[in-house]
């Protein structure tokens, strides 16, 4: 006994937890009053040294963001993209229709000009500013030099086009009068378009609604080509001179488009074409829209299909299971929570099985994704607190997630316990008592329950109380031959976590003399000191001190038996 209390003196001396400062000064708790001996000034010479070698590599870092242009993650870039396709659209749907309609008359021509000469400084400012800064990759490596961007840029087709792009041609104007085709050549910039829509996508989180609007856009700008091409037909043929042609009356824009949604949707009741020009012209418009249709219908499909994919798994699994509990006569109450399961998971996590999503990212990416959702969680388990970072960076990747119902036992008395469990969310109610239906304790998220299975030398260690989940209860599994697996790589996590063990388990047997010694402790502290306490700090009364003590003594053993002493 006096050597098991100069033990416990030593590591009180040396516990940084106790933190009761006056107590330490009063009682043979005192811890030395000796202090750290100061830091050597070359280690500070060193660390100024360190600090100097990184602030070039910072400043080398903060040039190159200035200079270069991640097209992936820039958010900035995808913005700018958008305001070139913005300027990119409007020369792809009006050239057509000021080529065509009669819309550019010289009393609004100068609204006209302004808005091109708007997106001309858009494609410039693209061409010279934006482009030649992004970067490219190179047989893996990400190239950020600004000259090698330049020559990347310069040597690519896309290039090429952009300085086609913006070619002033309209300077023939000056010979030939103006005319709106001599800007077709704005619409090669559709490099940039597409550039657009994969990076928006890839920043979405619902793609597959912009997909559904981007093909609905090419339906749309299909049909205004189909009306202008109706129009220019028209003018050819002379405006009213046949029933075929469109006659002048109307909105000359709406009359054309309804004309030409009716001939590509093909959907007939127009008037028969009475020439040639106007049977080869119906005739390729027939073909081209039964082509176009239902290119574009298919394509619709493949949208919506990629969109409820995972819906249509769920449903089909569902539908699967049903069937076979059908075959085989599965009760109703049965099926029943079946069903109740498959519903909550699905809503809950929007997918069946987690780990199917995850199999397919490389090791770091799971890890990344595990530590984002769930490190928080295991962090917080007093049992492997202490235990190597990376031992529970591995753990993480061996978790399984299950779903249990309202009602459901996680595990029953006098099971084998062969796993622990993790709480990551709602709760579950642990009974006892001589019926076995008396709550005892509620555990809520980051709560463990089931850790003397793990940490049991021997197995075979029986559950000592029914567990069962009040509500739905979304748990994490551990096994102990996937906790070895792990051990075998962090030696000191498994040395921590036996000695854990150890605590662990003679606190769950009831040891005697354990428990003499904790009695002894707090008697001592009670009855000895209790005056002391009381003058340090009169808040220390009644029930408080007594629970004071006993918080001092728990730790005191536990620290004690954690270090393997013998009692």
């Amino acid at each position: 006994m006096v050597r098991l209390l100069y033990t416990l003196k030593q590591d009180v001396a040396t516990e940084p937890q106790l933190k009761c400062h006056h107590l330490r000064h009063s009682m043979w708790l005192a811890p030395s009053k000796k202090k750290p001996p100061p830091q050597p000034k070359e280690e500070k010479k060193e660390e100024k040294i360190d600090d100097a070698e990184v602030k070039p590599e910072e400043d080398h870092y903060c040039d190159m963001l200035c200079y270069s242009i991640d097209s992936y993650t820039d958010r900035r870039y995808v913005a700018w993209l958008m305001l070139v396709t913005v300027a990119y659209n409007w020369n792809c749907w009006f050239l057509p229709l000021r080529f065509v309609f009669p819309y550019q008359t010289p009393s609004n021509k100068i609204y006209w000009f302004t808005i091109d000469i708007i997106c001309d400084i858009c494609y410039l400012c693209d061409l010279l500013i934006f482009q030649p800064r992004v970067q490219f990759l190179r047989s893996g490596d990400i190239i950020s030099d600004r000259v090698e961007m330049k020559k990347f840029y310069h040597s690519s087709m896309k290039f090429w086009l952009d300085v086609i792009s913006v070619l002033p041609f309209e300077v023939l104007s000056f010979f030939f009068g103006f005319n709106p085709a001599f800007r077709a050549n704005r619409m090669l910039k559709h490099n940039t378009f597409f550039e657009f829509n994969d990076r928006l996508e890839a920043i979405l989180d619902k793609a597959y609604i912009y997909r559904v609007i981007r093909t609905t856009g090419y339906l749309l700008f299909i049909l205004h080509i189909n009306a202008c091409l109706y129009y220019w037909a028209s003018d050819y043929e002379g405006l009213g001179s046949t029933r075929w042609v469109y006659n002048g009356k109307g909105n000359m824009y709406l009359r054309c488009y309804y004309w030409a949604v009716r001939t590509l949707i093909t959907i007939g009741g127009l008037p028969e074409p009475q020439t040639l020009f106007e049977i080869v012209f119906q005739l390729l418009n027939f073909f081209l829209g039964v082509f176009v249709f239902s290119s574009l219908i298919g394509q619709m499909r493949d949208v919506i299909g990629a969109a409820t994919a995972g819906q249509t798994y769920y449903r089909s699994s569902m539908d699967n299971t049903v069937s076979y509990m059908n075959t085989y006569s599965i009760p109703k109450a049965v099926q029943n929570r079946v069903r109740k399961w498959y519903e909550y998971t699905w809503d809950s996590q929007g997918m069946l099985d987690e780990s199917e999503l995850l199999e397919q990212m490389p090791t770091k990416m799971q890890l990344a994704i595990a530590i984002d959702v769930n490190f928080a969680i295991v962090n917080k388990v007093d049992l492997f607190k202490g235990c190597d970072t990376q031992m529970i960076y591995d753990m993480l990747l061996r978790l399984k997630s299950i779903v249990y119902l309202p009602g459901d036992f996680v595990c029953k008395k006098g099971e084998i316990g062969r796993e622990m469990y993790i709480i990551k969310q709602g709760e579950v109610q642990v009974l006892g008592g001589p019926d076995g239906t008396k709550v005892l304790v509620t555990l809520r998220a980051g709560a463990v329950f089931g850790e003397i299975s793990l940490l049991a030398s021997g197995g075979g260690n029986r559950r000592t109380a029914n567990v069962v989940a009040h509500g739905f209860a979304n748990l994490f599994i551990l096994d102990k031959k996937t906790l070895n697996e792990i051990l075998v790589h962090y030696p000191d996590s498994e040395k921590l976590l036996m000695k854990k063990a150890k605590y662990v388990l003679i606190a769950k047997d009831g040891n005697t003399q354990t428990r003499g010694v904790c009695i002894f402790f707090e008697r001592i502290l009670i009855w000895d000191f209790k005056p002391n306490l009381i003058t340090i700090s009169p808040a220390l009364k009644g029930q408080n001190i007594d629970r004071f003590c006993h918080k001092i003594v728990t730790k005191l053993v536990s620290c004690y038996l954690i270090k393997g002493q013998n009692i």
